[in-house]
């Protein structure tokens, strides 16, 4: 039960701040010398995080089911920028898989994408706004979210960056990353699920079902603060944090 509680506070801390969760779910386990969550735990983890976003933008989620004006204009973002991901993942698959056993590589993938984040919030704050979507800016967050698929790659981390490079507001940008994450978490979860069926396992016992609980709670905590935070102070303490937790295991390993 106590692995499940950790794990379910990294996920749901990690998913959505942008210090990204894959690599603190290869790296903690390697730096303690024990094994990460199993394939059971990792897709209950991803329902807990699928259920503290839908929660958090169930406003934007019900107008996208209700086919309005602007849940049509969000949907068409959504989907157009689930794009680049969905087809990157299903061909490269066993590749981000490998990457993935080499905690190494992650460590150093994860301060790449803390320098990034460092130099786009040197530059100008941008004023665009979640109604000037454009099918070019659901092409190019897209194609972010796509590099996220490399273990230790924060995929709110390059979105949010990809965003503001497209000279959206802060908040928004941070706003258009977890919206688009929906079904980038329902995909993972559903994989997850389906790698837990095919190694025949079924069971959903009490310590999981706390995971799941742990992971949509402090998921959801975490989308409110970092939306604010964000807000007012941008992306360079998570990258600096990426470069020095990325250079440590990076020492340690």
């Amino acid at each position: 039960m106590g692995d499940a509680i950790l794990w379910g506070l990294i996920q749901g801390l990690s998913e959505f701040l942008p210090i990204s969760s894959s690599g603190h779910l290869i790296l903690i386990p390697a730096l303690l010398g024990r094994e990460g969550p199993d394939l059971a735990t990792a897709a209950v983890l991803h329902i807990g995080t699928l259920i503290s976003v839908l929660a958090y933008y169930r406003p934007e989620v019900v107008e996208m089911v209700k086919l309005t004006p602007e849940g049509r204009r969000l949907l068409r973002f959504v989907l157009i920028g689930t794009i680049p991901a969905a087809v990157i993942g299903l061909l490269f698959l066993d590749f981000f898989d490998g990457i993935s056993e080499q905690p190494r590589t992650v460590a150093m993938l994860m301060m790449g994408a803390g320098v990034m984040m460092i130099l786009i919030s040197l530059a100008a704050l941008g004023r665009r706004h979640r109604e000037d979507v454009t099918i070019l800016d659901a092409v190019v967050i897209g194609s972010a979210q796509a590099v996220a698929l490399l273990p230790g790659v924060s995929r709110s981390g390059t979105t949010i960056t990809a965003s503001l490079g497209r000279r959206f507001d802060r908040r928004e940008a941070a706003h258009l990353s977890f919206l688009l994450g929906i079904p980038a978490i329902t995909g993972a979860g559903l994989f997850s699920l389906l790698d837990v069926s095919e190694a025949g396992g079924n069971e959903l016992d009490l310590s999981l079902l706390i995971g799941i609980v742990v992971a949509a709670v402090t998921g959801y905590a975490a989308i409110r603060i970092l939306v604010a935070f964000i807000g007012r102070v941008g992306l360079a303490p998570f990258g600096a944090y990426c470069v020095a937790f990325g250079g440590v295991a990076l020492l340690l390993l």
